[in-house]
């Protein structure tokens, strides 16, 4: 037998029967709808921060419960892979504070990853290990902005909410970054002369 309903519960199912009724989608919704949409871009994503396939599993597969255990917070007419996006950073960064001993293995070698495009030729697909392989060179921080902005193509204001920094560190990152990147390649063009 179950228990009768609070007063709050019986005023959301009501709520949940009118939004149906009137064919308004409800925000659990439209974050159910989105989901196959963002998913493999936000496994991606989790991919770069955690460094790992097997944690990034586990951190996409976190952040697609928690965006719909919280759907009541996404507000409708934004943009769903950002506030998933925020999410997955948030999670990643409270699984790192939460850590007393650091897992160590380092980053997921890209050939492991998975990440070939098989639509691709040979030579695409080379490069694109290539950059990959160079951007796992970089410091976490550095390299989830460059994933952001760079490779997802978010703006960096946008990048910054994700985030959740301010816009300028967002700039200061790709800066530092870009440096790094281009300290490396001419190290190399150098070495193959």
């Amino acid at each position: 037998m179950s228990e009768p309903l609070g007063v709050s519960e019986y005023f959301n199912t009501l709520r949940g029967r009118f939004i149906r009724l009137l064919g308004k989608k409800s925000n659990a919704d439209i974050v159910r709808e989105g989901l196959p949409d963002i998913a493999p871009r936000l496994w991606r994503y989790a991919l770069v921060l955690t460094g790992r396939r097997d944690v990034a599993d586990d951190l996409a597969q976190n952040t697609c419960l928690r965006a719909l255990e919280k759907a009541d917070q996404f507000q409708p007419g934004t943009h769903l892979d950002r506030w998933m996006f925020r999410i997955a950073q948030r999670i990643w960064l409270n699984e790192l504070r939460s850590q007393t001993v650091r897992r160590g293995g380092g980053l997921v070698p890209v050939e492991d990853a998975g990440l070939v495009a098989e639509g691709m030729d040979a030579e695409t697909n080379i490069f694109v290990s290539q950059v990959l392989s160079r951007m796992n060179t970089l410091p976490e921080a550095q390299r989830s902005t460059v994933m952001l902005v760079y490779v997802e193509g978010f703006a960096y204001r946008e990048a910054a909410e994700v985030l959740d920094i301010p816009i300028g560190t967002v700039m200061s990152r790709l800066a530092a970054a870009r440096a790094t990147l281009g300290k490396e390649l001419k190290q190399d063009q150098s070495d193959s002369a």
